[in-house]
Protein backbone atom coordinates (compact mmCIF):
# COMPACT_ATOMS: atom_id res chain seq x y z
CA UNK A 1 0.00 0.00 0.00
CA UNK A 2 1.03 3.79 -1.14
CA UNK A 3 1.00 5.18 2.30
CA UNK A 4 2.12 8.68 0.56
CA UNK A 5 -0.79 8.60 -1.43
CA UNK A 6 -3.12 7.46 1.32
CA UNK A 7 -2.37 10.65 3.08
CA UNK A 8 -3.06 12.58 -0.41
CA UNK A 9 -6.42 10.94 -0.63
CA UNK A 10 -7.03 11.69 3.05
CA UNK A 11 -6.88 15.01 2.60
CA UNK A 12 -8.64 15.58 -0.86
CA UNK A 13 -11.39 13.65 0.48
CA UNK A 14 -14.49 15.36 1.31
CA UNK A 15 -16.15 13.08 2.99
CA UNK A 16 -13.50 12.26 5.76
CA UNK A 17 -13.34 8.65 6.87
CA UNK A 18 -12.40 8.96 11.12
CA UNK A 19 -9.64 7.45 12.54
CA UNK A 20 -9.81 6.83 16.32
CA UNK A 21 -7.40 5.10 18.36
CA UNK A 22 -9.47 2.27 18.80
CA UNK A 23 -8.47 -1.21 20.12
CA UNK A 24 -8.19 -1.55 23.91
CA UNK A 25 -12.36 -2.11 23.55
CA UNK A 26 -12.14 -5.05 21.77
CA UNK A 27 -12.16 -6.86 25.35
CA UNK A 28 -15.70 -6.58 25.60
CA UNK A 29 -16.24 -7.64 22.12
CA UNK A 30 -14.48 -10.90 22.95
CA UNK A 31 -15.14 -11.28 26.19
CA UNK A 32 -11.80 -11.12 27.44
CA UNK A 33 -9.46 -9.21 30.06
CA UNK A 34 -6.82 -6.24 29.01
CA UNK A 35 -4.34 -8.48 31.04
CA UNK A 36 -5.68 -11.40 28.54
CA UNK A 37 -4.90 -9.14 25.71
CA UNK A 38 -1.79 -8.03 25.99
CA UNK A 39 -0.41 -11.12 26.56
CA UNK A 40 -1.92 -12.57 23.53
CA UNK A 41 -0.86 -11.56 20.07
CA UNK A 42 -3.81 -14.07 18.62
CA UNK A 43 -6.45 -11.91 20.68
CA UNK A 44 -4.76 -8.78 19.42
CA UNK A 45 -5.33 -9.21 15.91
CA UNK A 46 -8.61 -10.90 16.72
CA UNK A 47 -9.76 -7.72 18.68
CA UNK A 48 -8.04 -5.32 15.49
CA UNK A 49 -10.19 -7.05 13.25
CA UNK A 50 -13.40 -7.23 15.31
CA UNK A 51 -13.12 -3.39 15.78
CA UNK A 52 -12.36 -3.32 11.64
CA UNK A 53 -14.94 -5.53 10.68
CA UNK A 54 -17.83 -3.09 12.97
CA UNK A 55 -16.83 0.03 12.26
CA UNK A 56 -15.37 1.52 9.28
CA UNK A 57 -12.47 3.64 9.96
CA UNK A 58 -9.32 5.09 8.16
CA UNK A 59 -7.28 2.60 9.22
CA UNK A 60 -6.78 -0.17 12.24
CA UNK A 61 -4.59 1.48 15.03
CA UNK A 62 -2.79 -0.92 17.63
CA UNK A 63 -3.61 -0.57 21.07
CA UNK A 64 -1.48 2.26 22.65
CA UNK A 65 0.14 0.57 25.38
CA UNK A 66 2.72 3.23 27.01
CA UNK A 67 4.45 0.56 29.33
CA UNK A 68 5.77 -1.92 26.43
CA UNK A 69 8.91 -0.58 25.59
CA UNK A 70 9.91 0.70 29.42
CA UNK A 71 8.94 -3.26 30.46
CA UNK A 72 11.65 -4.05 27.85
CA UNK A 73 14.47 -1.73 29.36
CA UNK A 74 13.47 -3.87 32.87
CA UNK A 75 10.74 -1.83 34.26
CA UNK A 76 8.64 -2.92 36.66
CA UNK A 77 5.15 -3.01 35.14
CA UNK A 78 1.37 -2.86 37.07
CA UNK A 79 -1.47 -5.12 35.49
CA UNK A 80 -5.14 -5.11 35.61
CA UNK A 81 -7.85 -6.78 34.01
CA UNK A 82 -9.40 -3.30 33.62
CA UNK A 83 -6.63 -0.88 33.16
CA UNK A 84 -3.89 -0.17 30.92
CA UNK A 85 -0.93 -1.60 32.00
CA UNK A 86 1.13 1.12 33.85
CA UNK A 87 4.74 1.61 34.84
CA UNK A 88 5.62 1.55 38.42
CA UNK A 89 9.06 3.09 39.94
CA UNK A 90 12.22 4.26 37.94
CA UNK A 91 14.91 2.64 36.74
CA UNK A 92 17.14 5.17 35.28
CA UNK A 93 16.98 7.96 37.99
CA UNK A 94 20.97 8.53 38.31
CA UNK A 95 23.32 9.73 35.99
CA UNK A 96 25.29 5.79 37.12
CA UNK A 97 21.83 4.21 36.42
CA UNK A 98 22.10 5.95 33.15
CA UNK A 99 24.91 5.35 32.15
CA UNK A 100 24.35 1.28 33.13
CA UNK A 101 21.14 1.16 31.26
CA UNK A 102 21.45 -1.78 28.89
CA UNK A 103 19.41 -1.38 25.78
CA UNK A 104 17.29 -3.96 25.18
CA UNK A 105 17.11 -5.95 21.81
CA UNK A 106 13.53 -5.77 20.08
CA UNK A 107 11.68 -9.18 21.63
CA UNK A 108 12.31 -9.02 24.99
CA UNK A 109 9.67 -8.49 27.31
CA UNK A 110 6.47 -8.49 25.15
CA UNK A 111 7.59 -6.45 22.59
CA UNK A 112 8.14 -9.42 20.42
CA UNK A 113 4.48 -10.55 21.05
CA UNK A 114 3.36 -7.37 20.13
CA UNK A 115 5.14 -7.69 16.82
CA UNK A 116 3.44 -10.68 16.16
CA UNK A 117 0.05 -9.46 16.69
CA UNK A 118 0.59 -6.60 13.93
CA UNK A 119 2.00 -9.19 11.53
CA UNK A 120 -1.37 -11.05 12.05
CA UNK A 121 -3.47 -8.24 12.03
CA UNK A 122 -1.35 -7.21 8.78
CA UNK A 123 -2.59 -10.73 7.38
CA UNK A 124 -6.54 -10.11 8.67
CA UNK A 125 -7.24 -6.87 7.71
CA UNK A 126 -6.88 -5.62 4.38
CA UNK A 127 -9.14 -3.46 3.51
CA UNK A 128 -7.19 -0.17 5.16
CA UNK A 129 -4.04 0.81 6.55
CA UNK A 130 -2.45 -1.40 10.07
CA UNK A 131 -0.49 0.77 11.88
CA UNK A 132 1.33 -0.46 15.50
CA UNK A 133 1.80 1.84 18.36
CA UNK A 134 5.00 2.95 19.67
CA UNK A 135 5.64 4.96 22.65
CA UNK A 136 7.82 8.64 21.95
CA UNK A 137 11.42 9.00 22.98
CA UNK A 138 11.05 11.22 26.02
CA UNK A 139 7.79 9.86 27.39
CA UNK A 140 10.27 6.68 26.81
CA UNK A 141 12.72 8.20 29.36
CA UNK A 142 10.31 10.29 31.61
CA UNK A 143 8.99 6.87 32.56
CA UNK A 144 12.41 5.28 32.74
CA UNK A 145 13.53 8.19 34.92
CA UNK A 146 10.16 8.58 36.35
CA UNK A 147 7.91 11.08 34.66
CA UNK A 148 8.28 13.93 37.48
CA UNK A 149 11.74 13.35 38.22
CA UNK A 150 12.53 13.82 34.30
CA UNK A 151 10.94 17.10 34.33
CA UNK A 152 13.13 18.38 36.95
CA UNK A 153 16.61 16.75 35.60
CA UNK A 154 16.06 18.64 32.58
CA UNK A 155 17.25 21.55 34.22
CA UNK A 156 18.78 20.33 36.73
CA UNK A 157 20.88 17.81 35.17
CA UNK A 158 20.52 17.60 31.18
CA UNK A 159 22.85 15.21 30.48
CA UNK A 160 21.10 12.08 32.43
CA UNK A 161 18.42 13.08 30.33
CA UNK A 162 19.78 12.82 26.87
CA UNK A 163 22.07 9.75 28.05
CA UNK A 164 18.67 7.99 28.45
CA UNK A 165 16.97 9.35 25.35
CA UNK A 166 19.78 8.41 23.49
CA UNK A 167 19.29 4.64 24.44
CA UNK A 168 15.44 5.03 23.83
CA UNK A 169 15.95 6.32 20.82
CA UNK A 170 18.44 3.27 19.97
CA UNK A 171 15.93 0.74 20.75
CA UNK A 172 12.75 2.25 19.30
CA UNK A 173 14.82 2.57 15.96
CA UNK A 174 15.37 -1.04 15.64
CA UNK A 175 11.21 -1.68 17.65
CA UNK A 176 10.08 0.51 14.33
CA UNK A 177 11.81 -0.97 12.02
CA UNK A 178 10.85 -4.39 13.07
CA UNK A 179 7.42 -3.47 12.46
CA UNK A 180 7.90 -2.63 9.21
CA UNK A 181 9.48 -4.89 8.13
CA UNK A 182 6.48 -7.61 8.89
CA UNK A 183 4.38 -5.82 7.27
CA UNK A 184 3.08 -2.73 8.82
CA UNK A 185 1.96 0.45 6.97
CA UNK A 186 2.92 2.73 9.86
CA UNK A 187 3.52 3.95 13.77
CA UNK A 188 1.43 5.89 15.59
CA UNK A 189 4.36 7.62 18.04
CA UNK A 190 3.03 8.55 21.28
CA UNK A 191 4.94 11.59 22.58
CA UNK A 192 2.29 12.92 25.26
CA UNK A 193 5.10 13.71 28.23
CA UNK A 194 6.41 16.11 26.08
CA UNK A 195 3.52 18.14 25.30
CA UNK A 196 4.17 19.45 29.53
CA UNK A 197 7.62 20.80 28.73
CA UNK A 198 8.33 24.17 27.43
CA UNK A 199 8.65 25.25 23.69
CA UNK A 200 12.01 25.50 24.25
CA UNK A 201 12.61 22.34 26.23
CA UNK A 202 10.24 20.07 23.81
CA UNK A 203 12.80 21.61 20.94
CA UNK A 204 15.69 20.22 22.98
CA UNK A 205 14.46 16.91 24.46
CA UNK A 206 12.26 15.61 22.44
CA UNK A 207 11.83 17.20 18.82
CA UNK A 208 15.24 16.03 17.54
CA UNK A 209 14.76 12.69 18.80
CA UNK A 210 11.90 11.85 17.25
CA UNK A 211 12.47 13.63 13.95
CA UNK A 212 15.47 11.05 13.99
CA UNK A 213 13.47 8.27 14.16
CA UNK A 214 10.93 9.99 11.71
CA UNK A 215 13.88 10.19 9.14
CA UNK A 216 15.34 6.95 9.40
CA UNK A 217 11.73 4.55 8.90
CA UNK A 218 9.36 6.87 6.98
CA UNK A 219 9.01 6.74 3.41
CA UNK A 220 6.24 5.94 0.58
CA UNK A 221 5.28 2.67 2.08
CA UNK A 222 5.49 3.08 5.97
CA UNK A 223 4.41 6.43 7.56
CA UNK A 224 4.96 8.48 10.84
CA UNK A 225 2.04 9.61 12.64
CA UNK A 226 2.75 11.65 15.99
CA UNK A 227 0.60 11.67 18.76
CA UNK A 228 0.83 14.39 21.73
CA UNK A 229 -2.36 14.71 24.16
CA UNK A 230 -0.40 17.37 26.22
CA UNK A 231 -1.32 20.58 26.53
CA UNK A 232 1.33 22.79 25.53
CA UNK A 233 0.92 21.95 21.88
CA UNK A 234 -0.36 24.69 20.17
CA UNK A 235 3.05 26.37 21.99
CA UNK A 236 5.02 24.16 20.71
CA UNK A 237 3.48 23.27 17.08
CA UNK A 238 5.73 25.13 15.04
CA UNK A 239 8.65 22.35 16.48
CA UNK A 240 6.03 19.66 16.23
CA UNK A 241 5.73 20.41 12.46
CA UNK A 242 9.70 20.21 11.85
CA UNK A 243 9.49 16.51 12.72
CA UNK A 244 8.14 15.84 8.91
CA UNK A 245 5.15 12.84 10.42
CA UNK A 246 2.95 12.02 7.54
CA UNK A 247 0.47 13.34 10.55
CA UNK A 248 -0.32 14.93 13.83
CA UNK A 249 -2.60 13.71 16.25
CA UNK A 250 -3.74 15.98 18.95
CA UNK A 251 -5.73 15.31 22.31
CA UNK A 252 -8.68 17.10 23.91
CA UNK A 253 -6.79 19.71 26.10
CA UNK A 254 -6.49 22.10 23.58
CA UNK A 255 -8.61 23.44 21.16
CA UNK A 256 -8.67 21.73 17.40
CA UNK A 257 -10.12 25.09 15.93
CA UNK A 258 -6.95 26.96 17.43
CA UNK A 259 -4.44 24.36 16.11
CA UNK A 260 -5.68 24.02 12.93
CA UNK A 261 -5.03 27.54 12.36
CA UNK A 262 -1.07 26.89 12.97
CA UNK A 263 -1.06 24.00 10.47
CA UNK A 264 -0.64 24.43 6.64
CA UNK A 265 -3.26 22.73 4.57
CA UNK A 266 -1.53 20.30 2.86
CA UNK A 267 -0.49 18.44 6.60
CA UNK A 268 -2.83 16.08 7.74
CA UNK A 269 -4.05 17.00 11.49
CA UNK A 270 -6.16 14.09 13.88
CA UNK A 271 -8.38 14.04 16.93
CA UNK A 272 -9.65 15.24 19.73
CA UNK A 273 -12.96 13.69 21.41
CA UNK A 274 -11.90 13.47 24.82
CA UNK A 275 -11.78 9.50 25.06
CA UNK A 276 -12.46 9.82 29.19
CA UNK A 277 -15.24 12.14 29.79
CA UNK A 278 -17.07 11.82 25.94
CA UNK A 279 -16.69 8.16 24.80
CA UNK A 280 -15.78 6.05 28.35
CA UNK A 281 -18.06 8.30 30.43
CA UNK A 282 -20.32 9.84 28.47
CA UNK A 283 -23.69 8.79 26.88
CA UNK A 284 -24.52 8.66 23.28
CA UNK A 285 -25.89 11.59 23.26
CA UNK A 286 -23.32 13.46 24.47
CA UNK A 287 -20.69 11.97 22.51
CA UNK A 288 -22.99 12.81 19.27
CA UNK A 289 -23.20 16.68 20.71
CA UNK A 290 -19.22 16.65 21.33
CA UNK A 291 -18.32 15.11 17.75
CA UNK A 292 -20.52 17.66 15.87
CA UNK A 293 -19.45 20.33 17.48
CA UNK A 294 -15.98 19.63 16.72
CA UNK A 295 -16.99 19.03 13.24
CA UNK A 296 -18.55 22.08 12.92
CA UNK A 297 -15.67 24.16 14.38
CA UNK A 298 -13.44 22.61 12.59
CA UNK A 299 -15.06 21.52 8.89
CA UNK A 300 -13.17 24.51 7.41
CA UNK A 301 -10.11 22.91 6.99
CA UNK A 302 -9.61 20.44 4.31
CA UNK A 303 -6.83 18.52 6.21
CA UNK A 304 -8.80 17.86 9.46
CA UNK A 305 -9.38 14.12 10.50
CA UNK A 306 -12.19 13.18 13.53
CA UNK A 307 -10.72 10.93 16.15
CA UNK A 308 -10.33 10.54 19.47
CA UNK A 309 -8.01 12.66 21.66
CA UNK A 310 -6.07 9.61 22.68
CA UNK A 311 -6.84 5.80 22.82
CA UNK A 312 -10.22 5.05 23.72
CA UNK A 313 -10.50 3.19 27.30
CA UNK A 314 -11.06 -0.37 27.57
CA UNK A 315 -13.93 -0.29 29.37
CA UNK A 316 -15.86 2.28 27.40
CA UNK A 317 -19.17 1.34 26.06
CA UNK A 318 -19.94 0.59 22.50
CA UNK A 319 -22.92 2.58 22.70
CA UNK A 320 -20.66 5.52 22.85
CA UNK A 321 -18.31 4.20 20.34
CA UNK A 322 -21.27 3.42 17.87
CA UNK A 323 -22.43 7.34 18.48
CA UNK A 324 -18.72 8.33 17.49
CA UNK A 325 -19.02 7.15 14.06
CA UNK A 326 -23.05 7.96 13.65
CA UNK A 327 -22.27 11.48 14.42
CA UNK A 328 -19.64 11.55 11.95
CA UNK A 329 -22.24 9.72 9.38
CA UNK A 330 -24.39 12.25 9.90
CA UNK A 331 -22.41 14.81 9.70
CA UNK A 332 -21.07 14.36 6.33
CA UNK A 333 -24.25 13.05 5.13
CA UNK A 334 -25.82 16.84 6.18
CA UNK A 335 -22.98 17.93 4.26
CA UNK A 336 -23.63 16.20 1.05
CA UNK A 337 -27.51 17.29 0.93
CA UNK A 338 -26.25 21.03 1.91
Amino acid sequence: MNMKKWVEKMLADEKKTPMPILSFPSVSLLGITVSQLISDPDLQAKGMKVVADRNFSAASVSMMDLSVEAEAFGSQIRVSDEEVPTVIGAIAATAQEAEELKVPTVGTGRTGLYIDAIAKAVAMINDRPVFAGTIGPFSLAGRLIDVNEAMIKCYEEPELVHTVLEKAVRFLLEYIKAYKEIGAHGVVIAEPLAGLLSPGLADEFSVPYVKEIVEAVQDDDFIVIYHNCGNGTIQQIASILSIGAAAYHFGNSISMREMLKHIPSDVLVMGNVDPASQICHGTPESVREEVLRILNECSEYKNFVISSGCDIPPASPWENIDAFFAAVREFYEKQACA
